[in-house]
């Protein structure tokens, strides 16, 4: 953790989070298995994960994560709203809005940091809909997507999170994210695993 940054305990007090979620790209799946099977099964916040996926290719992300994961675990789908105690990834080759109901919806528009599904456009309608009662995790990546959507998070009152870019597999993603706004926490894996089961105390 950086000097100067509150501590875990001073970062979740007095939050009421209601979701959780997760940007990374480039080693994020390695990440995403060192954070999401310490989750216990009744874990009660939806987690929605943005990984750079190259469009037309299957996305085996859901048959991977199900086999090590003790939540349901889904691809998000156009419309479908979001539950509670639910694992969802975005689906390759789209965007993944999150609507103020609290429902997913899917866009073709094009790619933004040359991604779709970006992370920057879910974290920015998933700021809109959820304001303070969300939490931005982004994890390793080698370019500046999810820099602006954690910025907006933080701006909306959300809880900003950000793993040490000196453990990332590829630092660049979270030092972008650094260099854009200064988030609430930056920490390694072991604190951010520390952290979600934190957040649903709270």
């Amino acid at each position: 953790m950086m000097d100067g940054l509150p501590s875990l305990d001073q970062a979740v007090h007095g939050r009421a989070t209601q979701a959780v979620l997760i940007g990374a790209s480039a080693g994020g799946v390695n990440a995403l298995l060192q954070l999401l099977p310490a989750l216990p099964r009744g874990y009660r916040l939806p987690i929605v994960v943005v990984l750079h996926v190259r469009s037309g290719r299957p996305n085996q992300l859901v048959e991977v994560f199900q086999q090590r994961v003790a939540l349901p675990v889904r691809e998000a789908g156009d419309k479908d709203d979001i539950n509670a105690g639910t694992l969802y990834f975005a689906p390759a080759g789209y965007h993944l809005l999150i609507e103020n109901d609290r429902s997913f919806s899917l866009s073709c528009d094009a790619p933004l940091h040359f991604a779709r599904p970006a992370i920057d456009v879910t974290m920015e309608t998933a700021a809109e809909a959820y304001g303070a009662r969300l939490a931005g995790i982004l994890l390793t990546g080698a370019n500046e997507d999810g820099a602006a959507g954690m910025a907006t998070i933080g701006r909306a009152g959300g809880l900003t999170v950000v793993q040490d870019p000196q453990e990332a597999n590829v630092g660049v993603m979270p030092a972008e994210a650094i260099r854009a706004r200064q988030p609430d926490l930056v920490l390694p894996l072991e604190q951010i695993k520390q952290l979600l089961l934190m957040l649903e105390k709270h």
